[in-house]
């Protein structure tokens, strides 16, 4: 099994962060599953222009500087050797996303900072979870990387335990990471969560529908003339729309349960 740097990067996001926090982390948009029609084309496009310009090369971070401890938080360390391949991971996105737009300087200590400020929420609500007595058994945690696997597009957990193996991963860090997903899962439930009204998820639909009629307007390379889709009624598709606004919601509260976390923690960075 292969696994590609986006696809990586998101098996990874999922199983560090659990579905309620995918904002803390940075990388996975680039890596849409979801994608909108004809991005895979405009997507193809970029890829040509890119193979085409051979004197393009592109960027390498550097890590040879880093501490081996990065943040301690609460006593517990964050070490490099957990920090780089996230860094490195959403560098190398930055830097793609830099080329095809025409070049331009990519902000090393910014990209430092927004992964490190994750990691430090997320261990923040790792301890908080355990402190509150919440378990992940082996059941939960095979759960977690079937859920993981189909959301990165693999067949199976095995598939992507391969994968992951091969880019230095072992099986048993991953399992400890799904383990620290299910734990954060288990906080989020316990948080005031607010429901959404039927004025947001019409809201949600509109802005949608917006961007779905700018995607067929920017006439993505590949897709045929008036072949943009239109958005199906909103009753069609207000289930689905009910669930992404609950899940944004969630995500919004368990930030702010960091950002509480955090006002009382004991946080030393190191970068």
């Amino acid at each position: 099994a292969d696994l590609s740097t986006c696809e990586e990067n998101a098996v990874h996001k999922k199983l560090l962060t659990g579905a309620a926090v995918t904002t803390l982390l940075l990388g996975l948009a680039a890596c849409d599953e979801n994608a909108e029609p004809g991005a895979e084309a405009e997507e193809e496009g970029q890829d040509a222009q890119m193979g085409e310009d051979e004197d393009m090369e592109m960027p390498e971070p550097d890590t040879e500087d880093f501490p081996d401890v990065v943040a301690t938080v609460n006593g517990e360390e964050i070490t490099s050797e957990e920090f780089i391949p996230q860094y490195e991971a959403q560098f190398q996105q930055m830097a793609m996303q830099a080329q095809m737009g025409g070049g331009g300087d990519i902000d090393e200590a910014e990209i430092q900072e927004q992964i490190l400020d994750g990691a430090i929420g997320l261990e923040l609500l790792i301890q908080d979870a355990e402190e509150q007595g919440f378990e992940a058994s082996e059941e939960d945690i095979d759960e977690a990387l079937d859920e993981a696997a189909q959301e990165g597009g693999m067949e199976s957990a095995d598939d992507m335990i391969e994968a992951v193996e091969e880019q230095g991963t072992t099986e048993e860090e991953l399992r400890d990471q799904a383990a620290d997903q299910v734990k954060v899962d288990q906080l989020t439930e316990t948080l005031d969560v607010s429901e959404p009204s039927e004025e947001e998820l019409e809201e949600l639909y509109e802005q949608q529908e917006q961007q779905q009629e700018m995607m067929g307007q920017g006439g993505a390379e590949g897709m045929p003339e008036g072949g943009e889709q239109e958005m199906p009624p909103f009753e069609e598709v207000r289930d689905e729309l009910e669930s992404e606004a609950v899940e944004q919601n969630e995500q919004e509260a368990l930030m702010a349960h960091m950002e509480e976390l955090r006002e009382g923690a004991d946080v030393e960075t190191h970068l």
